[in-house]
């Protein structure tokens, strides 16, 4: 029990120290670009049923620190805004995959060939789920009305162009035209964004990202390792088979697709979790079909399925054929700097501080 608990305790602080300098850098960088560029952008460019606007969505949420769960409120914006159903499918698949903080976390753990490969898989992914949703699940275009209702209950003759127009100017005496506001940048607010905001909203499952890590790597015996390594399909199956359902953001899911790795799993398997397991949820999956439609539902649940196994058999050919170990990818034995350490206790200190907040204000 004893040199289980220090097994624990071994992976917990290597996973740390490996992830902490580049998750505080990523929120930081998140945090300014929350505060350089307004909301507003991301719902003016995502177009109609077209390949453009789909590519606009999907590239609009590559980059976009959101869990899977945050992005749910933005794109019911995008989606009431007039976004097609395809960018806004595209934009829910794209935007928890990947994020400027997992992107560099992504970096610090694996290096930059498994994270050049896994923003550009999920922006295919993100991109076909898209693009099959407005060829298969087009929006049923009701007919404009010619007279509208006017003021004094009367009708007018303005046409649906003008009554476009009418809407757009919505923002002469309503609060959404507030982010576009921002005509000087604030580092006070970014760091605030990143810090309390941001990282609030992901603290608890990079708390838990961080344990189940630290958890596989010291429990699971070496026969299992063994029968995944010998029957790599099995381990395809069960990857899928806790991702799709499971809440985990993409900076969260980091430190177990390392445990699977560290513990024998190929690189493939743990692709397809760190695919899989932040774009979908129960959560996600309730939305879209209330939001988008069961065809749209299927369409999003089959694309990154697939996708993700495809892109995860494609992985491990592109290991097999160079001959390289998936565990040697993961760089935590390397001996912790003084950055490092000290990255760790911040984020911890912080992580600790978010997830007891609610206890000490419930008992204040």
């Amino acid at each position: 029990m004893i040199e289980m608990i220090a097994l624990f305790w071994t992976a917990l602080v290597e996973l740390s120290n490996a992830m902490a300098p580049y998750i505080l850098f990523g929120l930081a960088f998140a945090g300014i670009l929350h505060e350089l560029v307004p909301d507003t952008i991301v719902t003016k460019h995502l177009g109609r049923e077209n390949i453009g606007s789909v590519i606009k969505s999907t590239l609009f949420g590559i980059p976009l620190p959101v869990c899977s769960c945050g992005v749910i409120p933005l794109a019911t914006s995008i989606k009431k805004s007039g976004a097609s159903k395809g960018a806004t499918l595209s934009f829910l698949i794209s935007t928890p995959i990947t994020g400027v903080d997992s992107i560099l976390a992504t970096y610090g753990m694996f290096g930059w060939i498994f994270t050049i490969y896994r923003v550009l898989t999920s922006m295919v992914i993100a991109m076909v789920a898209g693009i099959l949703t407005n060829i298969f699940d087009k929006e049923e275009e009701l007919p404009q009305p010619l007279f509208s209702a006017a003021p004094a209950g009367g009708f007018s003759m303005a046409p649906p162009s003008s009554q476009k127009e009418e809407e757009s100017s919505c923002c002469s005496s309503g609060s959404c035209c507030d982010s576009e506001e921002k005509q000087t940048f604030s580092l006070l607010k970014a760091l605030k964004y990143a810090f309390i905001t941001l990282l609030g909203d992901i603290a608890k499952p990079l708390f838990w990202g961080l344990v189940i890590g630290a958890v596989i790597t010291a429990a699971i015996p070496e026969n299992l390792s063994n029968i995944l390594i010998e029957y790599s399909w099995l381990s395809y199956l069960i990857v899928i088979a806790i991702a799709v359902p499971m809440y985990v953001c993409a900076t969260a899911s980091l430190p177990i697709a390392a445990a699977l790795m560290l513990s024998g799993v190929s690189a493939g398997a743990a692709f397809v979790f760190l695919s899989a397991g932040p774009a979908t949820n129960t959560v996600t999956i309730g939305v879209v079909k209330k939001m988008l439609g069961t065809r749209s539902l299927y369409i999003y649940l089959g694309t990154i399925v697939v996708g993700s196994v495809l892109f995860g058999l494609g992985l491990d050919y592109i290991f097999d054929i160079n001959e390289i170990d998936a565990a040697s990818l993961v760089h935590m034995h390397e001996e912790a700097g003084i950055i490092a350490m000290v990255s760790s206790v911040v984020l911890w200190g912080l992580v600790l501080y978010f997830i007891g907040k609610p206890y000490f204000q419930k008992n204040s």
